[in-house]
């Protein structure tokens, strides 16, 4: 090792700080939508702004919160976020001033019967997810008007201060909805064709680099499959509760998802280095081109793109799989939009077969509406009722030392109490995380804002100059993953509450110190209530999600298996989808394992690791299962269909299921599978040309990195630490 190397490794960012910057250069990095919703948010909160210091409207940091949380994605989202906020601030209200009617003159039976009002909240925000919203908001308000009895004995003060919370919080919903509506509106359809068309500008640059070395080189991982699928997905349901389509229309969007999701697909199994030299496949590769830009520019056109057809039909027989999965895919849907019934089937004939299925396509649409019907278990359930008693103790806690100790400046801890109550201890660790961090960014914008600029400002356009900006970071934050835009929304409103609360500048900072101090009591008392009482620890059913993932898999294998020994004809889309949802709803969730505190030592990583195994293992099949069969319904309908091909899948699919159900049981014993045999695959294809002989290897090849996949399944025993190996293919 040469001096420098020594002086370079000795110089590097240690470990921890390294993951910190990536995690954050991922997750503050621009997306399609992201600035439109800060845009929307700064706007919101400039009028927001202006209007409160203008009319001298209390709460104003409420306001601006509200606005927040009203600003979504779409329109959609939109108005039912205003709605449910809406709703909950007047029951909050009617509630706490009924409270206060009734027990104002007994402080004991006002905290009792405040107490059953959150308890009840609590219950129905976990029971009825649907609504978590209003139950939520009726929670918070009633705990937080509990500061204003504190702080005052005058009934008629606390009824106009009540009153103004639901006007703070209210007039900013209703801003907020006119302002999404009307200047800036985010329609989910208009998301929709966005996403498809960019979907396929990447699958014809990826055809790009077959016929042109000089063309950029573009990827397309697992992740990107996984982000791509489930992205059109719920934008098609977004639209469906927009526009309430009829079966026809809601049949024909369908088809051109599921074309689209097909086409992408295809892409990212397309040869990495390969270029076509043969003019037969440089012309169906520029057929398909031409077809792709067509495609992109109906979708574009509200009126042409149910009409859209194939200018021309080309031949399916290329020897690049994935090439003729594209050519399959847009015939289809071709023959589809003309109104055609598909009578000779083909592997993508899903796209095909989607128009005659409109009944099936209007339950779908129907199931994509959230409904407020609550839970089968609501009443049966245990985890409802002691999530609730958990989060009720927690803030009782806090309440009685807020006021044991006569410091009413710590007002948050009990706020934080409930704000960080989420169903599993690793979501609400996260939150807390979050929470804090927002605090503590947002406290130090403050001070600065106090000590170098407020003795500057002289105008309400001063005051908006000095806002905005740190309004514009927390905007941008709060745009992201769920990983951190709580922090965005914490770093608004702890800069709010410093600065923006009086109508006056602020002279007083240790208001901004006990905020913090009842920020971090609050987390504290939280995580240890929440670890000590009946804790829901996401790592106990990690194994039941890994389980259901890799049988998917496994049914997606048979399927394809079928359809190889049949001829080719359609294969399940639906499940393909369905998959990938749950690879990324697991992935989240191990996210929020890796924070769960627990007692056991070591025993959150080692699961942490295995499970993360399993879900690259996971993720790498899929991909390679897709590719083997394109490769097997080009050779399947150029020779005698593939026995062979279909056994290897159905082996595949045979593995899969014993390693689930070792994983599943209790306690584990998965074992990891044993090699397959690819001998007979080898000999599948007869030798009888170039293009044959190269489609044989090709399989050949899948078929390693399948087996090699199922190879890389840890074992998972009871007692048995990660090794390193399973970690790094994690």
């Amino acid at each position: 090792m040469s001096g420098l190397d020594g002086v370079g490794r000795h110089l590097a960012w240690p470990r921890p700080l390294g993951q910190l910057a990536g995690f954050l250069r991922s997750e503050l990095g621009g997306f399609p939508g992201r600035a439109n919703l800060t845009m929307r948010s700064v706007l919101g909160c400039a009028i927001v702004l202006v209007v409160s210091m203008t009319l001298r409207v209390p709460e104003v940091a409420l306001s601006l919160i509200a606005v927040f949380f009203v600003t979504q994605s779409n329109i959609v989202l939109t108005r039912l976020v205003a709605l449910l906020a809406v709703i909950g601030t007047t029951c909050a209200i009617a509630c706490i001033i009924g409270v206060f009617k009734l027990t104002f003159d007994y402080p004991l039976l006002r905290i009792i019967v405040a107490s059953a009002i959150f308890f009840c909240s609590a219950y129905l925000m976990r029971a009825v997810a649907k609504l978590g919203l209003v139950f939520f908001l009726v929670s918070l308000i009633v705990i937080y008007a509990q500061t204003f009895v504190d702080r005052t004995d005058n009934a008629e003060a606390l009824v106009r201060a009540c009153l103004w919370v639901w006007v703070a919080v209210n007039y900013a919903v209703v801003l907020s909805l006119i302002i999404n509506t009307l200047f800036l509106p985010a329609e989910p359809e208009q998301q929709l064709r966005a996403a498809m068309q960019g979907q396929l500008a990447t699958a014809r640059a990826r055809l790009a680099v077959m016929i042109d070395t000089n063309a950029p080189a573009v990827h397309i991982g697992a992740l990107d499959l996984e982000r791509g699928a489930l992205a059109l997905q719920k934008l098609l349901r977004f639209s469906t509760m927009r526009h309430h389509y009829s079966e026809e229309d809601a049949s024909a969007w369908l088809a051109c998802v599921t074309v689209v999701s097909r086409i992408f697909e295809a892409a990212a199994v397309l040869p990495e280095h390969a270029v076509a030299h043969d003019a037969g496949q440089i012309d169906a590769i520029r057929v398909v081109q031409d077809e792709l830009v067509s495609l992109d520019h109906a979708i574009g056109d509200n009126l042409q793109w149910r009409h859209w057809g194939a200018s021309r039909q080309a031949s399916v027989l290329t020897s690049i799989p994935a090439l003729d999965a594209m050519q399959r895919a847009l015939n289809a849907f071709s023959e589809a939009t003309r109104g055609a019934v598909a009578s000779t089937p083909s592997e993508d004939a899903a796209a095909g077969s989607a128009a005659k299925k409109g009944e099936k396509a209007e339950q779908a649409t129907k199931a994509a509406a959230p409904s407020a019907q609550p839970e089968p278990d609501i009443f049966a359930n245990p985890r409802y009722a002691r999530f609730a008693l958990r989060t009720l103790f927690s803030v009782l806690i806090c309440y009685v030392f807020y006021n044991a100790v006569n410091w009413p400046g710590i007002h948050t801890i009990m706020l934080t109490c409930l704000v960080v109550a989420l169903p599993s201890l690793g979501a609400s660790s996260r939150q807390g995380v979050l929470r804090l961090t927002g605090a503590l960014i947002g406290s130090a914008l403050a001070l600065f804002m106090v000590a170098f600029v407020i003795p500057q400002l002289e105008s309400v356009t001063g005051l908006l100059l000095m806002s905005l900006p740190v309004i514009a970071l927390g905007a941008w934050v709060a745009a992201g993953s769920e990983r951190i835009s709580y922090a965005g929304i914490q770093i608004m409103f702890t800069f709010a509450l410093a600065l923006l609360e009086s109508f006056s500048p602020p002279s007083d900072l240790t208001e901004i110190r006990d905020r913090i101090v009842g920020i971090v009591l609050g987390v504290g008392v939280a995580t240890f209530i929440q670890m000590s009482m009946w804790p829901e620890r996401e790592a106990d059913g990690l194994r039941t999600q890994l389980t259901s993932i890799l049988r998917k898999i496994a049914a997606l294998a048979r399927i394809e298996a079928k359809a190889v020994q049949s001829g080719p004809r359609a294969t399940d889309s639906a499940a393909v989808v369905e998959a990938w949802a749950m690879v990324a709803d697991c992935e989240m969730a191990l996210a929020r394992v890796a924070l769960e505190p627990d007692w056991r030592e070591g025993e959150t990583t080692r699961i942490a690791l295995l499970s993360q195994t399993v879900l690259a293992q996971s993720r790498a099949m899929l991909v390679a299962l897709e590719a083997f069969h394109h490769e097997a319904m080009i050779n399947a309908s150029a020779s005698a269909p593939m026995e062979r091909a279909a056994k290897f899948q159905s082996d595949v699919a045979d593995a899969l299921e014993r390693y689930a159900s070792q994983l599943v049981a209790e306690p584990p014993a998965a074992m990891t599978p044993a090699r397959l045999d690819l001998s007979g695959l080898r000999t599948a294809l007869p030798p009888a040309g170039a293009a044959e002989t190269a489609g044989g290897q090709t399989m050949e090849r899948l078929a390693q990195r399948i087996d090699a996949a199922l190879a890389g399944l840890p074992r998972w025993l009871p007692d048995e630490r990660a090794s390193g190996e399973f970690a790094s293919a994690g």
